[in-house]
């Protein structure tokens, strides 16, 4: 028998991801936005909280078990920015084109280009439960200045993998799953259902 899992996200890719392999749990995953879930604030200087807030936000208003992210990249000499501001890193509105040639700029006087992925995945069985199952993973890597690949989306194009010789962007959508900071996360909560 299968449960609705509320993702407290309208992402179609994550959706589509996410069903993929909490379908062998016993879940059906399905967007906020199905029910009506307007998107969650997102306060907090961390990712953990940011999760924690957007999945009991879904849990509230749908009465169902829900599961959110929160994730972004994180620049080791900037002192992890952009961090949890990945998405609003040039400010409004949202623009990837605008937060890449921000990061690209604040970077170019480092020598210092690692970087690494960030996600936390925060599930919880209703909006006031005490005990949250949390997973997350990292994806490590190099922000270089010109971007390479089709794929992908965010800061993906600039995001190099020194070990596969590429960035994210340029990965197949199979290679990023198996590799990705989200695809490590999701396995590792997968576990922790199971």
């Amino acid at each position: 028998m299968t449960q609705k899992l509320i993702l407290a996200s309208n992402n179609a890719g994550k959706l589509k991801e996410f069903n993929a392999l909490l379908s062998t749990v016993g879940f059906e995953v399905h967007a906020q936005g199905e029910f009506g879930v307007p998107e969650a604030d997102e306060p907090f200087h961390t990712f953990v909280e940011n999760a924690l807030q957007k999945a009991r936000h879904a849990a509230r208003l749908t009465g169902l078990p829900a599961l959110a992210d929160d994730s972004g990249v994180c620049v080791n000499a900037l002192g992890g920015a952009p961090g949890v501001y990945s998405a609003r890193y040039a400010g409004e509105p949202k623009s990837d084109a605008a937060n890449n040639a921000k990061l690209v700029a604040d970077l170019a006087r480092h020598d210092d280009k690692s970087a690494y992925y960030y996600c936390v995945l925060v599930f919880v069985r209703h909006a006031d439960d005490p005990q949250p199952v949390i997973a997350d993973g990292v994806w490590r890597g190099v922000i270089q200045a010109e971007a390479r690949g089709e794929g992908g989306f965010g800061y993906d194009p600039h995001f190099y993998i020194p070990e596969l010789g590429k960035t994210t962007a340029e990965l197949t959508p199979d290679e990023k799953n198996r590799l990705s900071h989200r695809g490590q996360a999701l396995r590792a909560l997968v576990e922790k259902l199971k």
